[in-house]
């Protein structure tokens, strides 16, 4: 029985306890979590600890403290845990004099992959037509790409994202996550960390909120922006009285502020669920025509706003 959103029943990649210190510096600290089958998303400001959590994960970083397992090997152990695994760096870890089809071979032979997985895995990310010019003359979009075509070399059950879509222009962007959102259908596990919210929004099917390197949230986005009692929601609502409306709600306990622009009231309420009861009624009272009631934050934008005003 899982105990806490951040742990799933079915785990592939397990963390427990975990923390990582560089001389007085601690970047992840005491993290438990774990991840399985699906898309998880790792969402934080920078310098959160993302990628610091991620290369102790594949094993690049040693932790400080606390255990990391993938299929319950710890991967500084035992490398072989690599021909079912793999990692897309943030950095640009590619070899520029290679081309990109030698780079994936390259990619391939470390890891024992065939090398008809080469061409397989250059056509998935569509890099056919640059496959044989060196790295070197790439967009930072064509490079990631590279990068990616090389760690699907293995076709791995876990991969491991961080910041895989910078760069790349919307074509490029929803190729890619098709690619991710059909390996998480499939049963694969992948973790994405990125910026980019819209996207981890696009692609995660749960997210994990990191922050000063502690976890600070965990579960899918609605459950994350309900955990997050100590700041108000924020709702557009559209009345032909506003000025009215905005007065008489400003009276209630629940409303902390009212913005009016035009017939749009833009409001911060610390109950979603009792200012959607209390609307109608006050715009019944004042016989206003309401004609819409939308909350301004049920997405990882609120989640980060979050996380960056309690830095």
């Amino acid at each position: 029985m899982t105990t806490s959103p951040a742990v799933v029943a079915d785990a592939t990649v397990e963390v427990n306890e975990v923390s990582k210190w560089f001389g007085q510096k601690v970047a992840v600290s005491d993290v438990s979590c774990s991840f399985g089958p699906g898309i998880t998303g790792l969402l934080g400001p920078n310098g959160a600890g993302k990628t610091t959590l991620l290369r102790m994960i594949c094993g690049l970083l040693r932790p400080s403290d606390g255990t990391v397992s993938i299929f319950g090997i710890d991967p500084r152990r035992d490398p072989g845990v690599y021909s079912r695994a793999a990692l897309v760096p943030e950095e640009d870890a590619v070899y520029p004099f290679l081309t990109a089809r030698q780079f994936v071979a390259y990619a391939a032979d470390l890891a024992g992959a065939p090398r008809a997985s080469v061409d397989e895995s250059i056509t998935l990310v569509d890099l056919q037509a640059a496959a044989d010019r060196p790295i070197s003359g790439f967009s930072k979009g064509m490079r990631q790409r590279a990068k990616v075509a090389a760690a699907l070399v293995t076709t791995p059950d876990v991969l491991i994202l961080d910041e895989p879509l910078n760069g790349t222009d919307p074509v490029q962007r929803a190729h890619l996550i098709g690619i991710f959102r059909r390996m998480a259908d499939s049963g694969k596990t992948v973790i994405v960390s990125s910026h980019v919210l819209a996207e981890v929004e696009r692609m995660a099917d749960r997210v994990l909120a990191v922050v000063d390197g502690r976890l600070a949230a965990a579960g899918d986005i609605t459950a994350i922006r309900h955990a997050m009692a100590d700041i108000p929601y924020r709702v557009r609502i559209e009345v032909d009285e506003p000025r009215r409306m905005a007065a008489l709600l400003l009276e209630t306990d629940i409303v902390s502020s009212v913005t009016v622009a035009g017939v749009i009231l833009h409001v911060e309420t610390s109950d979603l669920g009792a200012l959607g009861v209390r609307v109608p009624r006050i715009a019944k009272d004042v016989d206003a025509r309401l004609t819409a009631f939308e909350p301004e934050d049920e997405s990882l934008e609120s989640v980060f706003r979050y996380l960056v005003r309690r830095r």
